[in-house]
């Protein structure tokens, strides 16, 4: 493998609440052999949604990997960055990526979202017209295996181990990778906390604490008007995102992608909850994944991205309508009226918590004492209360949903914990249990 040095140009911005962080590093057209390696070269990227805690996690992994002598380039905009990436030291690769340095992580480690950017990308699916101008007489079908490009982009670049960070697709193709041969570390990252294997995903803690802030203030317009309120929440596949808020007080119902529910039963638990409180309101999250008795998940069209998934949205919206029109049927004959918002980028904007501040440093630095062991085709996790790693094809071999059994009652459509002994911190294991 070859074993060189990268440099970047002026790099972007870094905007956060309260922060623009202006980085300057030096220039990829400049020679690939002009740094000298100690040890070695790591590779970091973030692919899917962004979270807060990504930029954490990428500064736990740089300043650890630059105290024990490595070099770190971050790969730019998930993995299309080394899709699009051109193998010659004439051109300027300032779009794909970057040396990072410890004073660039430093002061990107406190905002939110990640400064390195992100994708959808699959590089083992990419279509006809997304493959770059360089490929496209080498790569002309519909969907083309991108994998070999990558793998030689990789070496082009120098880099011995890869740290991608992101959700079960991002990681997925991670796992392509270590099954090509190539070392790699995963570190889990979604607001929904679906990656199997782990107790906690990055973004997860700070999601939850937005929604619960957020359902707080608007519950005051709710009880201004004596209205429901209807709010829809991130969840495609799992319902973690609703289940804990509702939990913590923030909702009096929830419904989830684990479980169809009954509109009628929701109404009228709905119209039950309003009548006991004094304020005469109730609300219900409603994740975005989930569907009604007899139907299906709601799209906001029909485009799909790379990983095959449509675009979900329009369920809060439909369940507000519904509950309005059923209302009368349990108010006496009278219909209530519905404040209907889906939370959306609310609840990932902005800078982390402390959950996602710390937990990702510590992800970051699991990473590193795997690659000075020389152990790869790992997954970093939280298991039990305990930092772990486990392989890292356990992101394609099973799924993280929330167990309906266990954890939901489908009669009161809420959260059910007969005890908390024992359990995680936030009570739903890796495998849900």
């Amino acid at each position: 493998m070859l074993r060189r040095g990268i440099f970047g140009t002026s790099f972007g911005l870094v905007d956060s609440a309260r922060s623009r962080v202006n980085f300057r590093v030096p220039n990829p057209r400049k020679g690939l052999s002009e740094m000298a390696t100690k040890k070695g070269i790591i590779g970091i990227l973030t692919g899917g949604g962004d979270v807060p805690g990504l930029n954490p996690a990428i500064r736990g992994v740089t300043l650890r990997a630059l105290h024990e002598g490595y070099e770190v380039i971050g790969i730019r905009h998930g993995w299309a960055g080394l899709v699009e990436m051109v193998r010659d030291k004439s051109y300027d690769n300032s779009e794909n990526f970057i040396h990072l340095t410890e004073e660039i992580v430093d002061r990107a480690g406190r905002t939110g979202g990640t400064f390195l950017h992100s994708s959808r990308t699959n590089p083992g699916r990419v279509g006809k017209s997304n493959v770059p101008a360089h490929l496209r007489d080498r790569f002309k079908d519909e969907k083309n295996d991108l994998t070999p490009e990558v793998l030689k982009n990789l070496e082009w670049l120098g880099v011995d181990t890869l740290v991608p960070i992101g959700g079960d697709d991002t990681l997925s193709y991670g796992v392509r990778l270590h099954k090509e041969g190539f070392k790699v570390i995963g570190i889990p990252k979604t607001m929904d906390n679906d990656v199997p294997g782990t107790d906690y995903c990055i973004g997860f803690s700070t999601c939850v604490t937005r929604t619960i802030q957020l359902v707080n203030s608007l519950r005051t317009s709710a009880g201004s008007h004596e209205r429901f309120m209807i709010l829809e929440v991130f969840g495609r596949y799992a319902g973690f995102t609703a289940m804990l808020p509702t939990m913590a007080g923030a909702a009096n119902r929830c419904v989830i992608p684990e479980y169809k529910f009954n509109i009628e039963q929701l109404t009228e638990l709905l119209v039950h909850d309003r009548k006991k409180n004094p304020s005469r309101y109730s609300i219900a999250l409603v994740s975005e994944g989930a569907m009604y008795e007899g139907g299906e998940m709601m799209f906001e069209g029909e485009a799909a991205d790379a990983y095959g998934h449509k675009k979900l949205g329009g369920i809060g919206e439909a369940v507000g309508e519904k509950v309005k029109e059923l209302s009368a049927k349990f108010n006496g004959g009278k219909k209530i009226e519905v404040i209907s918002q889906k939370l959306g980028y609310l609840v990932r904007c902005g800078e982390p918590d402390a959950i996602d501040s710390i937990a990702p440093m510590a992800y970051g630095n699991l990473a590193l004492d795997l690659l000075l062991k020389n152990i790869s085709g790992r997954l970093v996790v939280l298991k039990n209360g305990h930092y772990d790693n486990l392989p890292m094809d356990v992101v394609t071999s099973t799924k993280k949903v929330v167990n309906v059994k266990e954890h939901y009652n489908t009669k009161r459509l809420r959260p059910e914990y007969s005890t908390f002994e024992n359990k995680p911190m936030f009570l739903m294991g890796p495998d849900g249990k």
